[in-house]
């Protein structure tokens, strides 16, 4: 098992994971189309992109979850 003050980085990879995923294969195929070169590209591309958007979700995350908190209106029971 991994360590639980690891959690908030594992969460951030996984879904820096899935999104650059998902983001990097419809603009392959937007570029390509359904060409024999897309899958090549995409995981090019993907494995360009995913420690970016790691960083980005480590750096931004905080942020965001910040701004969230400003902006959203506790419930009465809290």
């Amino acid at each position: 098992m991994i360590p639980a003050r690891f959690a908030p980085a594992l969460v951030g990879l996984i879904l820096s994971g899935l999104m650059s995923c998902i983001v990097t294969l419809v603009a392959s195929v937007k570029t390509l189309g359904l060409s024999d070169q897309v899958i090549s590209a995409w995981l090019q591309a993907w494995f360009f992109g995913w420690p970016i958007a790691f960083c980005v979700v480590l750096v931004a995350g905080p942020m965001v979850r910040g701004l969230v908190v400003k902006w959203v209106k506790p419930s009465p029971l809290e």
